[in-house]
């Protein structure tokens, strides 16, 4: 049975980019820039919680699990398409005559894949390590929000990047939603003790909703996952949408001024 050429396209193509993105990381640089920092920052924040007395371990756990994939899916994201113009790659996506959409869509997925792992791990980890007693069934509950997340920050990500054809340092642009993520997801901070705007503000941002909803879903409140489920997809499925439209609107503004493969 032979594979379709859009998903080989779409799966090979994406597999190829990463290998390259990263071909030049040592695995204990690559390792421990997904997995350990993560798990450092997780630890740090439970730490920081219990001497504060302002949340328990499951807080921080669940929170940070989750704001772990966004190292992986949103950062990914934005450099796997804002690298291939800084490193001179870029002329030769746009001349090739496959679908854009799927070339583009196929370097989120090895992302969302280290989302994944690394929301996995550490929620893991942090059980074991800390004595949350999660079971195996608590956590095969959070598989649909861990999965959600992961494509919400990698379409995120994506949209980072298309802007990132034209700006000539779009990490610093991510460095910052990071922050914003830290803060306004509710990941670290209580979104009750927020104000106003900044709630509305986290409500637009990926992860806020899943978050929630994966809190939600280990007090045994399942009637409330469901809303959090299709919260959390709809945003994702807005900046997928606009990445797409942003990457086809820059094309074709560089078909006509040829300034999109300069720095």
């Amino acid at each position: 049975m032979t594979t379709p050429p859009a998903l080989r396209l779409t799966v090979l193509g994406g597999i190829m980019s990463y290998r390259a993105l990263f071909n030049w990381a040592t695995p204990a640089m690559f390792v421990g820039t997904l997995f350990g920092a993560p798990l450092v920052q997780m630890l740090f924040f439970v730490y920081l919680g219990r001497q504060l007395q302002l949340g328990d371990d499951r807080f921080y756990v669940i929170g940070n699990a989750l704001l772990a994939a966004s190292v992986a899916c949103v950062y990914g994201g934005t450099m796997a398409i804002a690298n291939e113009r800084r490193y001179g790659t870029l002329g030769a996506v746009l001349l090739s005559p496959r679908s854009r959409t799927l070339l583009w869509a196929g370097r989120a997925l090895p992302y969302i894949a280290n989302g994944i792992l690394v929301t996995v791990v550490n929620l893991t980890a942090g059980n074991l390590l800390l004595g949350l007693g999660l079971t195996a069934g608590d956590q095969a509950a959070l598989a649909p929000l861990i999965l959600t997340a992961a494509v919400s920050c990698s379409g995120f990500g994506l949209l980072l990047g298309a802007i990132g054809l034209r700006l000539r340092d779009v990490f610093l642009i991510a460095n910052v939603v990071f922050v914003l993520l830290l803060l306004l997801s509710g990941a670290n901070v209580s979104r009750s003790v927020l104000p106003e705007w900044m709630r509305l503000a986290g409500d637009a941002l990926p992860l806020t909703h899943a978050i929630t909803g994966a809190r939600s879903a280990l007090t045994g409140a399942g009637t409330e996952l469901l809303p959090s489920l299709a919260a959390e997809a709809g945003i994702g499925l807005c900046y997928l949408l606009a990445a797409v439209f942003l990457l086809h609107h820059f094309e074709r503004s560089s078909r006509r001024r040829a300034t999109l493969d300069t720095m």
